[in-house]
């Protein structure tokens, strides 16, 4: 089992735990709007390190949104195996063609 598939099942089972306790059951108690918007943050600051050129800032960026690309996804009931589904099922085709059918 791959870290991101072990933080993906520690985030589902933070979803009962006690906010005061836990960041991840504090995040989730705020709301999918609130975990989209800590998403979004992280994902703003990845690209700055990104555009900087600084491997290990971006590298703990990058960290940072994985965690939290999970924990919204957790607050809307889409877990990874979901998420990994689909990038099965378009493997294999061109990325230009799969963005032409949606």
């Amino acid at each position: 089992m791959s870290a991101l598939e072990r933080l993906a099942r520690v985030i589902e089972a933070r979803k009962g735990a006690d906010p005061k306790e836990s960041w991840t059951a504090n995040l989730l108690a705020k709301g999918p709007e609130k975990a989209a918007e800590k998403f979004g943050e992280e994902a703003v600051e990845a690209i700055i390190e990104a555009v900087k050129g600084d491997k290990e800032r971006l590298t703990a960026e990058a960290a940072d949104v994985l965690y939290h690309l999970l924990v919204m996804l957790a607050a809307r009931d889409v877990t990874l195996d979901d998420v990994l589904v689909e990038l099965e099922r378009r493997e294999g085709t061109s990325g230009i063609d799969e963005k032409s059918r949606r």
